[in-house]
């Protein structure tokens, strides 16, 4: 793969998908410089499209008032359903077993409601050591409200002396041991802080052998690897839309259930946009769930916190998760190859190696003392590349699909080359 300028802009003179880099809002410095933005795993950038969607939705509150519910341009009532169909194929499922909902925390927590179920000596939950905060602040709650202790009921796995990833026969080997101890297993499509993208189907198998219910937090894994949740027969996940998703700062989340809980009796916590819709109006004292995921609704669909994912869905329909992916190869393999040959001994590459092992995220770590390695990302940020940093010595960069280019990709390894001989 040729490295150079002139190789980067004849890569992108060949990228199909080049296009949709203009149907996105790139952020520009206080000098009016373009950013080099490689945070989309952290928060996407707004779809030009999105301004439209929103305004289209203040439009018909200012004109119809609580008629918007029936009678707006893309009616309020039924809003949540718009999104079904392309997160359903984004996440490999039926669009029946998906709803856009609350957020990401707030799902992980209804979500516990119904499959973790403590039950005599099956009460152990099993997470990954370095699971994102939210998820272990949710799991260790749930365990107390069940009077569990993180101390004797929390099981974390976690890489091999000297590893960076977790191996899947060892995650495998762990659930058989913990066995019948076990209620649920819940892991992450891509492991927030590596990147490392999990095999998640022998990983569900294995848990549905030990007859632990399985849960997958999809916020670093949906619209950035491809998924397929209903074939894993996994029992539910959840996930964010702010990331690979373009839908904006504390937008709606997403959760998926699996059809064969669809008509289930697992108790949960209920509200009335979960109630079947042809009933829900007489006001009945008695809950009667939607089959499938709607069933776990709280509240209405939040429609101006929906709108902007519709309109990045829309993208997302429209360039195929497979040409996404196909680009996310290469693009996070021109990074790869970039860092390797040109930071050799300077920056090491925690994300796996593998492409099937990651999707377009790399977490690297600067060869230097933590404040030392801190400053080059500062070096970096003064650059105008838009990277984060997580504590105490990880830099994550990701190239996306959708709106950054080899250029991109090869003016930010120029400007990290330059910090960290500086």
């Amino acid at each position: 793969m040729t490295i150079d300028s002139a190789g980067a802009l004849a890569l992108d003179a060949a990228d199909p998908l080049a296009g949709f880099a203009d149907q996105f809002h790139h952020p520009f410095d206080d000098t009016g410089r373009r950013s080099i933005y490689l945070c989309g795993h952290s928060l996407g950038l707004q779809p030009k499209a999105a301004a439209q969607y929103v305004e289209q939705e203040l439009k018909d509150w200012q004109r119809l008032g609580v008629l918007g519910h029936h009678n707006a341009h893309r009616p309020w009532i039924k809003y949540h359903e718009q999104a079904a169909a392309t997160l359903a194929t984004l996440v490999g499922a039926h669009a029946a077993e998906v709803v856009a909902m609350n957020s990401l925390t707030v799902n992980l927590h209804l979500m516990m409601v119904s499959f973790f179920r403590p039950n005599g000596e099956r009460n152990r939950l099993l997470i990954e050591k370095s699971a994102f905060p939210s998820d272990r602040y949710a799991v260790v709650s749930q365990l107390a409200f069940h009077g569990l202790t993180e101390a004797e009921h929390l099981i974390e796995v976690e890489p091999r002396p000297g590893e960076r990833g977790l191996r899947t026969e060892d995650v495998v080997s762990r659930i058989e041991q913990e066995g019948n101890k076990l209620a649920m297993v819940l892991l992450p499509g891509v492991q927030y802080l590596t990147g490392q993208a999990l095999d998640l189907a022998p990983l569900a198998a294995a848990a549905r052998r030990a007859g632990a219910a399985v849960g997958i937090d999809l916020a670093h894994a949906v619209g950035n690897t491809p998924l397929s949740l209903h074939d894993w027969n996994v029992d539910f996940a959840v996930w964010c839309s702010y990331k690979y998703l373009n839908a904006g700062p504390g937008a709606v989340g997403g959760c998926f259930v699996h059809e064969r809980h669809a008509r289930s009796d697992l108790p949960r916590f209920t509200g009335w946009w979960g109630h079947d819709p042809e009933t829900r109006f007489e006001m009945g004292p008695q809950f009667v769930p939607i089959a499938g995921a709607q069933g776990w609704q709280i509240s209405n669909p939040p429609v101006l916190s929906s709108a902007p994912l519709l309109a990045s869905l829309d993208i997302f329909q429209r360039a195929g998760l497979p040409r996404i992916r196909e680009k996310s190869l290469a693009l996070t393999g021109f990074l790869q190859q970039l860092i390797e040959t040109r930071l050799a001994g300077l920056v090491d590459i925690i994300t796996p190696a593998k492409a099937a092992e990651r999707g377009c995220q790399l977490s690297l770590r600067i060869a230097r003392p933590a404040a030392a390695a801190k400053r080059c990302h500062d070096l970096l940020s003064a650059a105008g590349v838009v990277g984060d940093w997580r504590e105490p010595d990880v830099l994550r960069l990701a190239p996306i699909p959708l709106y950054n280019s080899y250029s991109d990709v090869l003016a930010a390894v120029e400007a990290l080359s330059d910090a960290v001989r500086r």
